[in-house]
């Protein structure tokens, strides 16, 4: 019978881990942080442990009727046993697979929340339109999930948004949302063409991660904190108070702002937490660029420089470059209805981790 022993051996170790953990659990003495944090440990080798006393029974009984097969001269039961085994090796790749998915590294930010930056780019108009078109692609697809959409901040232009800035809540919204970042192009004739010639344009998405000052530290020295009227909704009350933030942070230069709320205190908080993810959106590009310049040949990264899905309406085809996937219901994918194309980069993604996991 043959199975990856390699993948066998590291499961046992990481079993042993598990039960000492549990062991420990038994301790009087323990403290509350450490119990808490040999739980969490705990709950992610649970599934694993599980999968694994499956992936156990199934060897051993692979080996048990082997051992029939060359000593039994009983003709039904050499006939039972070659049928076990027939089954169980078809069975080991598919199990061995789902092992080394779960012993994939996990994301250090899969459980967080994001915030969402739209801008149009090239195409003028009916860029601004596409962002307000996919913005409400987005609505719709965290609808489905039940996630929460909160608007931080928005421009809007002539038509739709020239820039908009959201959160999105609720749970594996950056396991999921994570994709959705680069350039996106769409082709179709804009409303404002009248002649009826298709033109192209694009945006950009950028998913960060909802942080705090835990994950990043600021200063308050360096934050430059402006104040102004909100020209936002708010009837009167723009005129009385001045409720809109905007932030510097002078080490990086990077500027956020915030008028969605009628409070300064709700409008800081909101500009703060996009603050923290801008920096970090800063610190991954420039890891990124760091290892990209050691390696010989440009890999690619999803960042934002790169066109990663086409929307052709004229032939009602969506396209994702970075899976060469292309699927001919557009209007359908337009309604929020994004998971055949998200659960193609999940298992891409999958692919392309279990190639570089050495066991």
């Amino acid at each position: 019978m043959q199975y990856n022993i390699n993948l066998y051996n590291s499961l046992i170790k990481m079993i042993e881990k598990y039960n000492s953990l549990k062991k420990d659990l038994e301790d009087p003495s323990i403290s509350i942080r450490t119990m808490t944090s040999i739980n969490k440990q705990l709950k992610k080798i649970d599934e694993v442990n599980e999968l694994f006393q499956t992936y156990k029974k199934m060897i051993n009984d692979a080996k048990n009727s082997e051992e029939i097969l060359a000593n039994e001269k009983d003709n039904e039961l050499l006939q039972m046993a070659q049928e076990e085994l027939n089954i169980i090796k078809n069975n080991i790749p598919e199990l061995e697979k789902n092992l080394k998915i779960l012993l994939l590294p996990s994301d250090p930010y899969v459980d967080r929340n994001i915030i969402v930056e739209m801008r149009s780019a090239a195409g003028g108009d009916e860029a601004s339109i596409f962002v307000a078109d996919l913005f409400e692609t987005y609505k719709r697809y965290a609808e489905h999930k039940g996630w929460n959409v909160d608007i931080i901040d928005v421009s809007a232009g002539s038509f739709g948004y020239d820039n908009i800035y959201f959160t999105i809540k609720g749970d594996d919204v950056y396991q999921r949302m994570k994709y959705e970042g680069g350039v996106h192009r769409v082709q179709r004739i804009p409303a404002t063409e009248s002649k009826g010639r298709v033109h192209t344009s694009t945006i950009t998405v950028s998913v960060m991660p909802e942080l705090d000052e835990i994950d990043i530290k600021i200063r308050p020295e360096d934050l430059k904190v402006e104040t102004s009227k909100s020209g936002g909704a708010g009837g009167q009350h723009v005129n009385k108070t001045e409720s809109a933030i905007r932030i510097v942070h002078l080490p990086t230069g990077v500027v956020v702002a915030c008028d969605a709320e009628k409070s300064q205190i709700k409008n800081r908080e909101k500009a703060m937490k996009m603050l923290y993810a801008k920096l970090w959106e800063k610190a991954e590009t420039e890891r990124k660029n760091e290892i990209d310049s050691t390696r010989k040949e440009q890999v690619k990264t999803g960042d934002r420089s790169e066109k990663i899905r086409t929307y052709n309406y004229p032939q009602n085809r969506v396209t994702d470059h970075r899976i060469n996937l292309s699927l001919n219901k557009l209007d359908y994918i337009m309604q929020g209805y994004l998971d055949e194309i998200i659960e193609g980069l999940i298992e891409n993604e999958q692919v392309e981790l279990l190639n570089n996991l050495n066991i």
